[in-house]
């Protein structure tokens, strides 16, 4: 079997695996609605009436967003724990995603974020002044 036939059998199986594909998007439901990335879609300039291709959009951006929501938990425990002075307070180990997370993940992809000087970025932002304890 020489080269040629050897990469038309398999360009073959990519566009058996690509038409495969496609087909299953059209029993998926993204968790990206498709009238949103329609509306984004549009919104730049691009419209298509194939479903298939919104819903491959929608698949690609969910895995976008989940990727980014990974690095940014990555970089939230990668922070130093505050110093808990109350034994309550100690056992409530939650993680508080920050806008310094979020935007070293999102730098990670080429996507710079900058947020103003007073944006509120404390885990204790909001709360009653008499319960926080910065």
């Amino acid at each position: 079997m020489n080269h040629g036939q050897q990469s038309g059998e398999a360009k073959h199986e990519d566009d058996a695996a690509l038409t495969e594909f496609l087909a299953s998007l059209m029993d998926y439901t993204p968790t990206i609605p498709d009238d949103l990335v329609e509306h984004y879609l549009a919104k730049s300039g691009f419209q298509c009436p194939d479903v298939r291709l919104i819903r491959l959009v929608a698949v690609a951006t969910q895995k976008f967003v989940a990727d980014v929501a990974s690095d940014a938990l990555q970089h939230c425990r990668a922070r130093p724990a505050p110093v808990v002075k109350d034994k309550k307070q100690q056992k409530d180990k939650r993680l508080v995603l920050t806008m310094e997370d979020l935007s070293k993940a999102l730098r990670e992809y080429g996507v710079n974020v900058k947020h103003p000087e007073y944006f509120a970025d404390s885990p204790s932002t909001g709360m009653d002044p008499a319960t926080r304890d910065e």
